[in-house]
């Protein structure tokens, strides 16, 4: 496929009127919205805005490339735009962009579509191509040039290909280093897959050439791994540049000289890695989660970082929650609290003890192994986990569990490595998960007893505290969940709410919800009641709060909180303190761990649920009142054109 096959004519704009980053993203959004390319424009730009928090997509040299792969996409496609005076897109080197390529990848982009996508971005690594798309005074100009480009890029393909078929001829049996061998090996990858992954690659590339090295680059794309690096070249390696922003097989390294760096250094600093990667002094790789003495960075420490172990755990764990609890509050809403009926007693089936939730202590406790010890971590946590789950232990448990097999899958490793050769194969593949699952599964069922007895005295506790007490733990689980609207302290929030929840605790998730739900509605009211202090962008889009924050979705005050966080977080963290002691004092209990305002009806176990409901409702709309009052006394009037 061609990439004018995906960009399109009426998918470009020569000449933007967009002078900020915001406002090129919105004029390209709304390009490819007004074109059919997308379904919901909405949720489009929330996906690209994801992407840019992650790390700007303003690569230097003049290029930036916002892109988004999800649902919201109709048809993948390409967006265009082109600003000769230059725009400041936050890009890496400081300099305006002149060239935009939005790229939309639809969620079910086949493999051709991606490979398509991910070809633009290593056409713009060519000043020479760049500059002819910079002087284009035509639409069709601009296509011409990119159908001359794919053309060599295919060409250079099929002579790539026949290179390859003629290595796979050739025995590789042998590890003894060849001419042919490469020198050097990199791995790219970024989250999303299509753009900075391939860039880097390429500058990788380029750049190793014209140092006078041979180079293989593995790219991990959305389209998967693609020229994976085989045993006998790494083990022929003199070194490898691991350029990525997303998780790599990183085993397979031991023993090598490796330098980690952040995707982008891939794209801007392609020499830096090379030198520092083929320097005497180059880090070796320790397959423990260690680091050798002369590294200098903590990322290879994966072993001692708890925090980051924890987060893999929650992050991993919340599409059960959601999915799970979600399916559980329907199947109340439609049969009852007895949850009579076939679709009600299927619904929890799925969603409920023996689907998505009785799995959430096993999923947490896999993730903290893993982000441990990588794979071999993952069986042993999950079995652990279960563990937990059968002993009672909840979600303690669960966190024991997790590390306790994560750092024996290192333990493990580390005896592994040091069998005599002939034994190191067999070791891996046999030895290694039996002994994982041998001494994380003994030490589990050790101490599983005691951990249910702690587990249990913790909920006795909770559930016996007073009424001042829980407003109190209402108030801190309320503010929480705004801090940072998303991240760390509101997972860490949520994460509780939960944990009360399968422990027979319904009141902290009540404060926890009701905390999540006030900033976006707040933050709409605020953009209704005091306009003069937002701009007309966000009087536009002020009221889609209502109803995210009704059904908790927290993330839509997320770009009010980032242009203004000064005023934004501080008003929200206060109307979410509120809400979540409001409802501790009103006594509101809440079984489902989301639906925002659709579940109400489940408040206090279906008894008497009216008066709790609107108690809940008033806990909220007060919280939001106390937000929008906070905004409109903080923000300063804007004044527009």
């Amino acid at each position: 496929m061609k990439i004018s096959e995906l960009l399109k004519k009426d998918t470009m704009i020569l000449d933007l009127k967009a002078t900020t980053k915001e406002t090129v993203i919105d004029e390209l959004i709304t390009k490819l919205d007004q074109t059919g390319r997308l379904k919901d424009k909405r949720a489009y730009k929330e996906a690209i805005l994801a992407r840019e928090a992650q790390s700007t997509t303003g690569l230097g040299e003049g290029i930036a490339i916002p892109h988004a792969k999800t649902a919201a996409v109709r048809t993948p496609a390409i967006g265009f735009g082109r600003s000769t005076a230059g725009i400041d897109y936050e890009a890496l080197d400081g300099q305006p962009s002149q060239l935009f390529f939005m790229i939309a990848a639809s969620e079910g982009a086949n493999n051709e579509h991606l490979a398509t996508l991910s070809r633009l971005t290593t056409f713009l690594m060519d000043d020479s191509f760049r500059q002819t798309i910079l002087n284009a005074t035509s639409e069709d100009e601009i296509l011409a040039a990119i159908d001359q480009k794919d053309a060599e890029k295919e060409a250079e393909e099929a002579a790539e290909a026949e290179a390859e078929a003629a290595k796979q001829t050739e025995s590789q049996s042998s590890v003894v280093k060849t001419s042919d061998s490469p020198q050097i090996l990199g791995v790219t990858g970024c989250p999303t897959g299509i753009a900075h992954t391939y860039m880097a690659a390429d500058a990788l590339k380029n750049k190793a050439a014209e140092l006078g090295y041979t180079i293989k680059v593995e790219t991990n794309g959305s389209g998967g791994v693609k020229n994976k690096l085989t045993a006998a070249e790494i083990e022929a390696a003199d070194a490898i540049i691991v350029a990525a922003d997303t998780k790599i097989e990183m085993t397979r390294f031991a023993g090598k000289k490796v330098i980690q760096a952040p995707v982008a250094d891939g794209v801007r600093k392609p020499k830096d890695l090379i030198d520092r990667a083929m320097s005497e002094n180059a880090p070796i790789y320790q397959a423990t989660g260690g680091s050798s003495k002369d590294e200098s960075s903590d990322s290879e420490k994966k072993g001692l970082n708890i925090y980051k172990h924890i987060m893999n755990g929650v992050s991993n764990m919340l599409p059960f929650v959601i999915g799970g609890g979600i399916l559980i509050a329907l199947s109340f809403l439609i049969g009852g609290y007895e949850q009579e009926g076939v679709i009600a007693e299927m619904l929890n089936a799925i969603g409920g003890g023996d689907g998505a939730f009785g799995l959430l202590v096993p999923v947490l406790a896999a993730f903290i192994a893993m982000s441990i010890a990588d794979r071999p971590g993952f069986a042993p946590g999950l079995v652990a986990g279960v563990i937990a789950v059968n002993g009672d232990a909840g979600f303690l448990g669960g966190l024991i569990a997790g590390f306790l097999a994560g750092y024996v899958a290192l333990l493990v490793r580390q005896l592994i490595n040091k069998l005599p050769q002939v034994l190191s194969g067999i070791g891996n593949i046999l030895f290694t998960p039996v002994l994982n699952l041998l001494v994380t599964g003994s030490i589990m069922l050790l101490i599983v007893t005691p951990l249910s007895s702690v587990n249990l005295g913790l909920q006795s506790w909770l559930n016996g505290l007073g009424t001042a007490n829980m407003i109190i733990l209402g108030i801190v689980l309320g503010g929480m969940m705004t801090v940072d609207m998303g991240g760390p302290v509101n997972k860490a929030a949520f994460t509780f709410g939960i944990a009360m929840i399968d422990a027979g605790n319904l009141a902290p998730h009540a404060a926890v919800m009701a905390g999540g739900m006030a900033p976006p509605i707040g933050i709409a009211l605020a953009t209704t009641f005091f306009r003069s202090k937002f701009s007309k962008k966000d009087r536009q889009s002020g009221p889609t709060n209502y109803l995210l924050g009704l059904s908790f979705i927290t993330e839509g005050a997320i770009p009010f909180a980032a242009a203004d966080p000064l005023r934004v977080i501080p008003a929200a963290v206060a109307g979410s303190a509120l809400a979540g002691g409001l409802t501790a004092f009103f006594g509101v209990l809440l079984p489902a761990p989301h639906g925002g305002i659709f579940v109400f009806p489940l408040v206090n176990q279906g008894e008497n649920w009216v008066p709790y409901a609107l108690y809940y409702l008033l806990a909220v709309i007060l919280g939001a009142i106390l937000t929008a009052i906070l905004l409109g006394i903080f923000k300063k009037k804007v004044i527009e054109d």
